[in-house]
């Protein structure tokens, strides 16, 4: 046999240079969560590599097995940069980064601490993916910017649109804005950047279901958020058609079923709950349309939400039924 020569490096027992990867490697924050979970799932389904970075772990057989979970606190911008950028024996590089971790909910925290985690944490994944150059990114916004919840004040007109004023009512509601603020600057900064701000409505699980025909009675029960949901596996889909966008800078989208959570239709519930507010129904849409309006997303990023409630609700019975 020949000697090896110097510059053979498979002769002299050395690594080869990995092969290119030929999927895209996604990073979702709070991928142990209750929308999280559903992305994660969504996304490995659509071929994706992902990294699920939470301060938790996903539940057992919650997780699809081959995606990696990692710890950090996404309010210390070292870890971040360390976990964007490498994860010794993990993976090295990153194509997209989904931020739904946060706190969830106005009253859940201290104001302040709220606040400050969930702008800070914001803050900490847009400079960190600026940094490393990484050019998509995906924010968990929310509806309560909308001005939720609608008691005692009413909104200015039906349905709500992107366009409508933001109104935060709350340190949650207004860490969401501020981190909308910081997107529209991050993307003036870098014309090649792709931040989208998904403004998702009640998230609903599977099991969530089981609860739709305790507030049938009435309409003043989910008056709160104009009967809005949407399906935890539909946020899966939203951010999904957000990562294989083309569009460019940053874009606001409001995520919710097309149908309100209730038998009565749209008309009916604006009449009889906020009577002194302009309804303007989308031709079309039938009589029980989302006043959280979709159209936007649904003519920009193609979405298109898979389960109602209606058809939901039998599945979700059978299901807390096995859990028993």
């Amino acid at each position: 046999m020949p000697a090896a020569s110097f510059t053979d490096k498979t002769a002299l027992g050395e690594p080869q240079s990995r092969p290119a990867r030929t999927q895209k490697r996604v990073l979702v924050t709070g991928g142990s969560g209750k929308l999280g979970k559903e992305v994660v799932i969504y996304l490995v389904e659509a071929g994706y590599i992902v990294v699920n970075v939470d301060k938790f772990p996903p539940g057992k057989g919650v997780s699809p097995p081959n995606v990696k979970y990692v710890y950090a606190d996404l309010t210390d911008m070292g870890m971040v940069m360390e976990t964007l950028a490498e994860i010794d024996g993990s993976y090295k590089g990153l194509d997209a980064v989904v931020h739904l971790a946060a706190i969830p909910a106005a009253g859940m925290s201290a104001n302040s601490h709220l606040f400050g985690n969930n702008a800070m944490s914001t803050y900490n994944m847009l400079e960190a993916s600026r940094k490393l150059g990484i050019k998509k990114v995906i924010l968990a916004s929310s509806e309560t910017l909308i001005g939720l919840p609608f008691d005692p004040h009413q909104p200015a007109s039906l349905p709500i649109t992107e366009e409508s004023e933001r109104r935060p009512e709350s340190s949650y509601s207004l860490s969401k804005l501020v981190g909308e603020v910081m997107a529209d600057q991050f993307a003036r900064w870098d014309p090649e950047l792709s931040v989208f701000s998904l403004r998702f409505s009640n998230v609903i699980s599977r099991e969530d279901y089981v609860r739709f025909s305790t507030w049938q009675h009435d309409p003043f029960l989910r008056k709160w958020n104009a009967w809005g949901y949407i399906d935890a596996r539909d946020g899966g889909q939203a951010v999904e058609l957000c990562i294989s966008s083309a569009l460019k800078g940053h874009h606001e989208f409001l995520i919710a079923n097309e149908e309100t959570v209730m038998e009565a239709t749209s008309a009916e519930l604006c009449k009889a709950v906020f009577p002194n507010v302009k309804y303007t129904p989308v031709p079309g849409l039938g009589d029980h349309q989302t006043v959280l309006s979709i159209e936007k997303a649904k003519k920009l990023l193609g979405f298109k939400p898979k389960h109602k409630w209606t058809e939901q609700v039998a599945e979700a019975e059978k299901l807390v039924a096995a859990q028993k």
